[in-house]
């Protein structure tokens, strides 16, 4: 071989080489991981509504703050021969954050030990300044985070019938928004997946936006500090409930000085008068946040016990 073939040979490896840290990068980029987990965008291309803005989020002991690239980490159980049900968690916050390590990743953990296929999902927070409608950001990435495990339902051994979504707090309220408006695509879904929850599961939720009832905080970041009333009533979704809504499990403290305790049970109240199965638990003591302090309440083995009666665990 003469100089002249080899060095074009070892210019031609040199590319391709090149390419392929390139290609590496990228998909490093796009699929991370934490913990072992696989964390992936919530959008492949543009998120919708995006404005162009500088990328302010920040990471304090797993609250993130200024969310406004979503996406979702994936938790598979082990060792799980039939079809898994799945779950969406979305953590709580207010709207000004995504508590996602004590309302996200651990109680992803805990499910996948019962079998239980879990996504938490890190959506964007309400932002005029990123989104150009801030109040539907969020439940455009509910919706896609539902979209995105149907649409893998096979490659994941889920069962696509049984794909529930779980929040807390302010995500309690993303949570029963998706479950109460899933007739209407907020999203791009031009292969008609179903974006309706099969089941919800509530914690200490953010129901309503009426005055009396909202938690102001959550209402102020999501709807703005003066909305209009049309808005509050298509957000207050103890007024969204129908027959199609999907069965639900509620837990909350009665003495929650966080979130009232009546968003929970309007709620219940609502899916009881449309005749949509529902169960709740309320606790006389428990405060707001049971994920930090488990003892005060054995709620996540009512959460167990009423999915195992719904034959959604084996």
């Amino acid at each position: 071989m003469n100089p002249t073939t080899l060095n074009r040979k070892t210019k031609k490896m040199s590319n391709q080489m090149k390419f392929a840290v390139l290609v590496f990068s990228i998909l490093f980029l796009n699929f991370s991981s934490v913990n072992g987990q696989t964390v992936m965008p919530l959008y492949e291309s543009e998120i919708p509504g995006e404005k162009v803005h500088v990328n302010g989020e920040r990471n304090e002991n797993g609250i993130y703050f200024a969310v406004s690239k979503p996406d979702l980490t994936v938790y598979l159980p082990q060792n799980s021969d039939t079809k898994k049900t799945a779950v969406v968690i979305c953590p709580g916050g207010g709207y000004s954050a995504v508590c996602a390590s004590y309302e996200g990743h651990k109680i992803a953990r805990e499910m996948n030990q019962k079998g239980v296929a879990a996504f938490v999902l890190k959506y964007r927070l309400p932002d005029d300044n990123t989104s150009s409608n801030k109040t539907i950001a969020p439940l455009q990435d509910a919706q896609q985070a539902i979209k995105i495990v149907r649409d893998n339902a096979d490659k994941w051994g889920i069962d696509p019938t049984r794909i529930g979504i779980m929040g807390f707090s302010a995500g309690g309220h993303l949570a029963s928004t998706a479950g109460t408006h899933f007739s209407k695509n907020y999203i791009e879904n031009k292969e008609g997946t179903s974006l309706r929850p099969d089941f919800m599961i509530l914690v200490y939720p953010v129901i309503s936006m009426q005055a009396d009832l909202t938690h102001k905080g959550s209402r102020d970041n999501l709807l703005g500090t003066d909305p209009d009333n049309e808005l509050v009533e298509l957000f207050s979704n103890e007024k969204q409930v129908t027959e199609k809504t999907p069965p639900a499990f509620i837990t909350h403290a009665e003495d929650d000085d966080v979130v009232l305790v009546e968003n929970s049970i309007r709620f219940f109240e609502a899916l009881k008068a449309q005749n949509v199965s529902a169960d709740m638990h309320l606790f006389s003591k428990g405060k707001h946040g049971y994920p930090l302090e488990p003892a005060a309440s054995n709620w996540l083995s009512y959460v167990f016990m009423w999915m195992n009666e719904q034959r959604l665990t084996d």
